[in-house]
């Protein structure tokens, strides 16, 4: 089994961790994340990086959190860069109400 992509750990962690309105900070998501402690100085770069991302909400010291409102690009990542199965996107991502319309390409 390949081992999953900085960014797809921290990604899968804020999936499981997502809850509307209750960002997480670096430290609490690091701790959960499953990445080695060795990569740790990367996953702080990759959340810095994903402050700027279209589907996360960045909360300034406050942390980041998942943006509800651009669920579709978010499975689009999970899928293509992360290697997710759409019917695993789909359970983690109750809250989008795109999939009639979500276009797998």
């Amino acid at each position: 089994m390949r081992k999953p992509s900085v960014k797809c750990a921290l990604l899968a962690a804020m999936v499981a961790e997502h809850r509307w309105g209750s960002p997480i900070v670096e430290e609490n998501l690091l701790s959960v994340a499953a990445i080695a402690t060795s990569d740790y100085p990367t996953a702080s770069d990759v959340f810095d990086d994903l402050r700027s991302e279209p589907y996360i909400t960045n909360c300034g010291n406050r942390g980041i959190e998942l943006d509800n409102s651009d669920f579709g690009q978010l499975a689009d990542i999970l899928y293509h860069e992360c290697e997710w199965e759409p019917f695993e996107i789909k359970s983690r991502l109750k809250h989008y109400e795109g999939w009639e319309n979500h276009d797998w390409v």
